[in-house]
């Protein structure tokens, strides 16, 4: 659980360092393909939030259209790192081997909860670094996120603004 929370705690700061350079270039932000990528990185994460959590309610696939604009965007990001970490908070070790399905594939994948996890923390360093790519294509500067650089700076909470 340890290693998962420095994980989560780790993609939040990146999250949050990515938004802010974005913010930092204006073209940045209205890029389409930087703001397609940013909903897939924040769908992707509330998906196996639900995946891996209790599926009271349907799941709901947004489209990048269903937000006004950035900020609203940005709010979706945060909450869903918000509801992550609680639940991670609040995961017992044991919850980790237990066996899930991932329904978005045919047949279902049976995986762990921790694989489907750790699959959602690399699944958004992935498309952080084509964003950090596209940022440096239009101009701006794409910040350090690397865990190594969040591990020397002495592991730093998310800064959103």
């Amino acid at each position: 659980m340890s290693y998962l929370h420095e994980l989560y705690t780790h993609q939040e700061w990146a999250d949050a360092e990515h938004w802010r350079a974005l913010q930092a270039h204006a073209p940045a932000l209205a890029d389409r393909a930087i703001r397609e990528r940013l909903h897939h990185i924040h769908l992707v994460q509330s998906a196996f939030l639900w995946v891996v959590g209790p599926r009271t309610a349907q799941f709901v696939i947004t489209k990048p259209e269903d937000y006004a604009n950035m900020t609203d965007l940005k709010v979706f990001a945060r909450t869903c790192h918000s509801e992550l970490a609680a639940m991670l908070g609040g995961m017992e070790e044991a919850r980790l081997a237990e066996t899930i399905e991932v329904p978005w594939f045919q047949p279902p994948v049976k995986i762990s909860v921790g694989h489907a996890l750790m699959q959602a923390a690399m699944h958004s360093h992935y498309h952080r670094g084509q964003n950090a790519t596209r940022l440096r294509e239009l101009g701006g500067v794409p910040p350090g996120t690397d865990f190594i650089e969040w591990l020397r700076k002495g592991e730093p909470a998310a800064r959103w603004e």
